[in-house]
C-alpha cells in the first residue's frame, strides 16, 4: 500500500520551469526601479552616440537628452539611497554626501550651457559602466549561456572599470579651468565656474568614489616633479608651485572612506 502511495506521489506533475523570458519579465516586475535606472543609463549611452553620429535628428537635441537621461538616472538612484524626504539641515547634509546627488547637480549645471563635447564624457562613461554591470544581471535571468557576445563586451567594459573611473575623475578636474575658457568663448555664464567648483568639492569629498582625490594627488605629484627638474625655467617652476599651493588651499578635507 505504501509503495502504491509512493508511486502515486512520484507521478504527481511538477510545476513547469519558467522560461528565460518569463524569468526576465518577473525580474522586471520585482525590480522596477533598478530596471528603470538601467533603462535611463542605456538611453544616456544611445543619446551620446546620437550626438557624435547624428543619424536621427539634430545632434544638439541628443546632447541635452543625454544630460536629462543622466539626471533621471541620478534622481532614481538618489531615491533608492535616501527614500525618506524631510525638510531639515541633516537631510540636506545626507543628500549632498550621495554620488547620485552630485551627478544630478552636474547635469543641471550643463543643461544651461551651450553643448560642449567634453561634458558628455563622464556622463557616458558612468552610464556605460553601470548599465553594463546590470545588463549582466538581466542576462543571467535569461540563462547562464545566453547572449555570449554581449557577455564578452560587458566583461571588457568591467575589466577596464578602473581606467574608466580614472578618466572620469581627470575629466571632472579638467572641466573646472575649461569652464573659465567657456566664459570667454561666450558659451557659459559667469557663475558656471563657481557652481562647478562646488560640484568638484563634492566629488573630492565622496565617501564611495576616491578616484577624484587620487587624480588630484597624482596631478600634484606630477606638477611638483616637473617643477623640481633642473631644466625647468624658474618662471614655469614658480607658476607650477603656485598652482599647486592655490589648489591645495581650495581642497576640502578628505572624508573617511566607506
Amino acid at each position: 500500500m505504501s509503495q502504491q502511495n509512493n508511486s502515486q506521489n512520484s507521478e504527481e506533475p511538477q510545476p513547469p520551469q519558467r522560461s528565460g523570458w518569463e524569468a526576465l519579465k518577473q525580474h522586471v516586475i520585482d525590480h522596477k526601479v533598478e530596471v528603470a535606472i538601467w533603462a535611463t543609463r542605456v538611453f544616456t549611452v544611445l543619446f551620446t552616440f546620437g550626438y557624435f553620429i547624428p543619424l536621427f535628428g539634430y545632434p544638439y537635441n541628443a546632447y541635452y537628452k543625454a544630460l536629462m537621461s543622466n539626471a533621471a538616472s541620478s534622481a532614481l538612484r538618489l531615491h533608492q539611497r535616501v527614500p525618506r524626504v524631510t525638510l531639515s539641515r541633516e537631510f540636506l547634509s545626507l543628500l549632498l554626501l550621495e554620488d547620485s546627488c552630485h551627478y544630478l547637480f552636474y547635469s543641471l549645471i550643463f543643461l544651461s550651457v551651450t553643448p560642449v563635447t567634453l561634458v558628455l564624457l563622464p556622463v557616458f562613461m558612468f552610464a556605460l559602466l553601470h548599465s553594463a554591470s546590470y545588463s549582466l544581471t538581466l542576462l543571467d535571468t535569461l540563462g547562464q549561456n545566453s547572449w555570449w557576445g554581449a557577455r564578452l563586451l560587458i566583461s571588457l567594459v568591467e575589466f577596464q572599470s578602473r581606467n574608466i573611473l580614472r578618466l572620469v575623475a581627470f575629466t571632472e578636474i579638467f572641466l573646472l579651468p575649461f569652464t573659465i575658457v567657456l566664459i570667454f568663448l561666450g558659451r557659459a555664464g559667469l557663475l558656471t565656474p563657481f557652481i562647478y567648483y562646488h560640484f568638484l568639492t563634492l566629488r573630492y569629498s565622496s565617501r564611495r568614489n576616491p578616484y577624484n582625490r587620487m587624480m588630484f594627488h597624482e596631478l600634484r605629484l606630477l606638477l611638483e616633479s616637473t617643477a623640481s627638474k633642473p631644466g625647468t625655467p624658474s618662471l614655469l617652476r614658480n607658476i607650477l608651485l603656485s598652482a599647486v599651493a592655490f589648489t591645495s588651499r581650495l581642497a576640502p578635507p578628505s572624508p573617511q572612506a566607506q
